[in-house]
């Protein structure tokens, strides 16, 4: 990234500025078990529901990528966290999300997680996939046929997890 980048958490007042984040990502349907028809207040609504810190990354005052994290289940799984990462197109490819992973893996250790798991990894997501597995993460699963991608028909899903401490 050429630019400085600034990560900081989301506040009510970004509404706008996540919606202009989320949609264009949640239209092309390849990444996210989101309805591609979903309204902007509805998006905003799911990305910043009750549990997930939600942050925004910012350079030269453009919003660049936005990111949640939250506890990925409850009880005896309630240390092991969970995010979602979405980079606007125009920042695709300048480190965007691998400063988000890296920024909400020190949050993670800080809200007190000791491991990082996502759930439903597109196949397809090479870009994301690559970043995850240089970061440390595993392929711990494999759902076949988990995901209905616009273009490519019913691909795999994987489950990625790497340990905090």
């Amino acid at each position: 990234m050429t630019a400085p980048l600034t990560i900081r958490p989301a506040t009510g007042e970004d509404a706008p500025l996540l919606a202009g984040l989320l949609l264009p990502v949640f239209r092309q349907g390849d990444t996210y078990t989101v309805d591609p028809a979903i309204s902007a207040e509805e998006a905003v609504a799911l990305w910043c529901a009750t549990g997930k810190s939600v942050f925004i990354a910012e350079g030269r005052g453009v919003s660049l990528g936005t990111y949640y994290l939250r506890r990925n289940q409850d009880g005896g799984g309630a240390h092991v966290c969970n995010c979602g990462y979405v980079t606007a197109n125009a920042a695709r490819g300048l480190g965007v999300a691998r400063a988000m992973l890296d920024h909400s893996l020190e949050e993670a250790r800080r809200q007190g997680y000791r491991a990082m798991q996502f759930n439903f990894v597109v196949a397809t997501n090479t870009r994301a996939i690559d970043i995850w597995a240089r970061a440390g993460f595993e392929t711990v699963g494999r759902l076949p046929g988990a995901f209905l991608h616009p273009t490519e028909g019913y691909v795999d899903a994987l489950v990625m997890h790497r340990s905090l401490v």
